[in-house]
């Protein structure tokens, strides 16, 4: 019991060991995995993104031209980028505050006139 009062009063006067996570947030390191976006104009609908995807959260319909990624199966491997040889699916190394609504998000190209 005497070992176990030192450490509860350092404890009850320093300061939390963990941050306050919606009021402070940290920088990205170096290789954390991101955000995943889509050039739709720079892609040509070929699937393969949707063929290496492990998750199968993306879906590639190609009479509509429209991808749709679902982020809450995302396991955010990036194998999708990675295998994409048109470069259309880039990852930003940005940190995204958790979403409490589960919908996909559909990209579709830009209409040109």
């Amino acid at each position: 019991m005497a070992r176990m009062v030192p450490v509860v009063l350092k404890n009850l006067f320093s300061r939390p060991a963990t941050r306050r996570y919606p009021f402070e947030t940290r920088a990205p390191f170096p290789g954390a995995r991101g955000r995943l976006t889509w050039n739709a104009a720079a892609c040509d609908f070929c699937g393969d993104c949707q063929r290496l995807c492990p998750a199968a959260c993306l879906e590639v319909r190609r009479e509509t031209k429209e991808i749709v990624h679902d982020p809450f199966h995302c396991i955010y491997c990036h194998l999708c980028a990675e295998g994409c040889w048109q470069g259309a699916i880039t990852v930003e190394n940005v940190y995204f505050k958790p979403d409490y609504c589960k919908a996909a998000h559909t990209y579709t190209p830009a209409i040109q006139p």
